[in-house]
């Protein structure tokens, strides 16, 4: 192929720039006839035009993008728990104090108190298990040099409403209700009850002096590691029905007795009654 000359390169560069000339010219011309050939008018809407577009960019940019908002979680109202049932005085006998047929048991575990009574019939003895334990237990103490001796263990119906007469002819029956049962209401009937005392020390014996001998310190610390539970602690007559006996003690197993111990609660809130 061929190469153009010098000469017809310049040609060409003349003739587009009076081309462009001509077209800027004419579109002078027309935008001075738009406004009335008027030279101020023509240069400020020159000037408005140009500056008009960037507010509008920056607006479009700063315009603020609507988040739809998260739904929120409707809260549920709280659930009312239901009101528990109020609990009978534990110090006072029911009013319509009838003796049931059947005794007591809640998880398996035997329970007698002014709210649970038993039948007048019902008559197991002294349990073998409760005096088992009871041996162990005195054993280990004997180690220790204490000498722990049972002086009331399982008692009938028939015992039971002797003794409670006995001592409501001698206090008064609202003062005796507090420390003895009635007839049908003794844990001594279950023959699981053990009151403890130490040889020697028998003026402590059914006395809330035993708590402060040696032994009654012992059994504080230890008849829960061979099953058996001091039944009436100090502080507790609203809740068991009866005041503070330090030398009476009832066999619950050693599962249970653990529990009891280490929680230090009564057998009525073990049981939930």
């Amino acid at each position: 192929m061929g190469t153009k000359k010098p000469k017809d390169k310049k040609f060409y560069i003349k003739w587009m720039v009076i081309s462009l000339s001509a077209i800027m010219a004419f579109l002078a011309a027309a935008w001075f006839y738009i406004h009335d050939w008027d030279m101020e008018k023509s240069m400020t809407a020159l000037a408005e035009s140009l500056t008009s577009e960037e507010p509008a960019e920056e607006m479009k940019k700063e315009e603020p993008v609507e988040i739809p908002a998260e739904p929120k979680e409707t809260e549920e109202p709280a659930q009312e728990e239901p009101a528990s049932e109020e609990k009978a005085d534990a110090t006072i006998y029911p009013e319509d104090s009838v003796l049931p047929a059947e005794p007591t048991l809640i998880n398996g575990v035997l329970i007698a108190n002014k709210q649970h009574p038993l039948p007048a019939t019902y008559a197991p003895g002294e349990v073998p298990e409760a005096r088992a334990a009871f041996e162990t237990m005195k054993a280990a103490a004997a180690k220790d040099g204490l000498n722990l001796n049972a002086f009331s263990t399982y008692r009938d119906f028939a015992r039971q409403k002797q003794l409670y007469e006995g001592y409501t002819a001698k206090d008064g029956q609202e003062a005796a209700d507090r420390y003895s049962a009635r007839p049908g209401y003794s844990e001594h009937q279950t023959g699981l009850a053990f009151d403890i005392g130490e040889a020697g020390q028998e003026q402590h014996w059914a006395s809330s002096s035993f708590g402060d001998t040696e032994g009654g310190k012992w059994l504080k610390a230890h008849a829960h590691e061979y099953g058996f539970i001091l039944r009436y602690p100090e502080g507790s007559e609203h809740i068991t029905g009866y005041m503070h006996e330090a030398w009476h003690f009832r066999y619950v197993g050693k599962e249970i007795a653990e529990e009891i111990h280490q929680k230090g609660i009564t057998l009525e809130e073990y049981l939930g009654v």
